[in-house]
């Protein structure tokens, strides 16, 4: 008994103390700012991607977006599943918590026997038993295991968070793009439809100066096939405005057809800001969530490193239980009985340190792998923000230039149509005229449509679009 009371003065005298590593936030060398350039001739910077003002589709002033973002939100499965899978980090949270505190539990055991003769030795042969108990253990965490594991756990916790936070993200921004290539793909088809008209008139023209005796069936026929050239392009863009009308429904959690009355009224695109300032790359790493939930889960494999550590020494348990035994063969309250039991027991897996230690080597091996992926994911993060500065910056010089582009062979159609009419200009000028209006004025479209993509691309980058809000939870039978 000495001894026992000595060894668990021991222990209580070590009372406190954590084995493993403690967490340290890596040190990650970032440059002062981004290299890439800004956008000719753009001095404004009013919009920036702020953490404080996420919500990014606000400076596209499309009020059909900003309600299409909210339905997205709310009501996107994604982003449901994502927020079970935080909710069950949350839960499990709670869990450990409880193993710092005693686990308490009851049990009541009844029972009717019948012994063979040979094995009543003379005693009664049948009798009834009882056996009613309160039992409690409690692990006493000398070395941190139980502290470790609880916060591995609220690491992983706060790693969801930032997984939900980054699915947020990405889909409000697949959203956004999805909405702008709608409107940027209507905008080709009236394009499309435009010219179509336009050469439907020349082709008319044509053929009313074949029949007055002037022209040729060449003439005709030249006229025709641009016409028919142009209005083939038009089912491809309505294919490619339903696909998208589609994509947005399901996005924002409802059926594919849900959403075609409401968008394909054709509207304009949305504006653009004319710079977006991507603040600095130490703002970027604390912003994204994607970089936050690789350090959490990087802290987590560290705590895991001393749940495993604590292996090495004693785990102690005190154990006890109070109860009330009943054994009677006559009457209900014959041979009642109090029980009680309180015991220390310890557990020491000195002969297993072999085990153990491979235990922890491969905890080692997950945290070094975790501090790459972490280093990884802030090296993505910085080319994501480069990357997309670069296209945005460019894709705004492109599309300056296309604009004046389709402005001057619209100009030149409309010349070549007044001198054909007038006979200062002969039919292939006019053809050619009007086939590079086409050209020019879809080309302006396509990149004006890209140049939005690629704001919202730079948003996403810099962590655009995490709203402080949640998702409508999925409850078991509650779809």
């Amino acid at each position: 008994m000495s001894k026992v009371l000595f060894a668990t003065l021991v222990l209580f005298g070590t009372l406190g103390c954590s084995v493993g590593p403690r967490y340290k936030q890596p040190n990650v060398s970032l440059p002062s700012q981004f290299t890439a350039p800004v956008s000719a001739g753009s001095t404004d910077t009013s919009a920036k991607a702020e953490p404080s003002d996420p919500e990014f589709w606000h400076s596209f002033h499309d009020q059909e977006l900003t309600n299409l973002v909210e339905r997205s939100l709310s009501a996107n499965n994604d982003l449901r599943s994502a927020l079970a899978h935080y909710d069950a980090a949350a839960a499990l949270l709670r869990l450990s918590k409880f193993d710092k505190y005693p686990t308490v539990t009851a049990s009541e055991d009844v029972g009717r026997q019948r012994l063979a003769a040979n094995q009543a030795f003379g005693y009664p042969r049948n009798y009834r038993y009882s056996t009613s108990s309160i039992n409690a253990s409690w692990e006493l965490d000398f070395y941190g295991r139980i502290r470790h594991n609880v916060e591995a756990q609220r690491q992983q916790l706060l790693a969801s968070g930032n997984d939900l936070a980054a699915m947020q993200v990405a889909i409000v921004g697949e959203l956004a793009t999805t909405y702008i290539d709608l409107r940027g793909q209507q905008e080709r088809l009236r394009v499309a439809r435009e010219n179509a008209a336009n050469q439907e008139r020349t082709v008319k023209l044509v053929e009313a100066t074949f029949n007055a005796g002037r022209g040729t069936q060449f003439d005709t026929a030249r006229a025709r096939a641009l016409y028919e050239s142009t209005t083939s392009r038009i089912p491809a863009l309505q294919s490619a405005i339903a696909i998208d009308e589609h994509r947005l429904a399901v996005l924002c959690g409802q059926s594919p057809d849900a959403l075609v009355g409401e968008l394909e009224v054709e509207k304009a695109l949305p504006d653009l800001p004319e710079s977006i300032d991507p603040g600095t790359p130490a703002d970027l790493v604390r912003r994204r969530p994607d970089v936050n939930a690789s350090e959490q889960r990087l802290h987590a494999a560290t705590e895991q490193i001393g749940v495993n550590t604590a292996d090495l020494f004693p785990r102690v348990n005190f154990g006890g239980l109070l109860g009330l035994m009943q054994y009677h063969s006559d009457t209900a309250f014959d041979g009642v009985s109090p029980t009680n039991l309180a015991g220390l027991s310890i557990d020491w897996s000195f002969l297993d340190r072999g085990r153990v230690k491979a235990r922890i080597a491969a905890s080692r091996s997950d945290g070094d792998a975790q501090l790459a992926q972490y280093q990884q994911a802030v090296l993505l993060a910085l080319e994501d923000v480069e990357n997309a500065l670069v296209r945005y910056a460019r894709s705004r010089e492109q599309d300056a230039a296309l604009r004046q582009a389709a402005l001057d062979s619209k100009r030149a159609a409309d010349l070549a149509n007044v001198r054909y009419k007038e006979g200062a200009t002969g039919l292939l000028d006019l053809l050619d005229a009007q086939r590079v209006q086409l050209q020019d004025e879809d080309a302006y479209a396509e990149s004006h449509l890209e140049s939005a993509a690629d704001a919202v691309s730079l948003y996403k980058s810099l962590a655009g679009g995490w709203p402080q809000r949640q998702p409508q939870p999925v409850r078991s039978g509650k779809p």
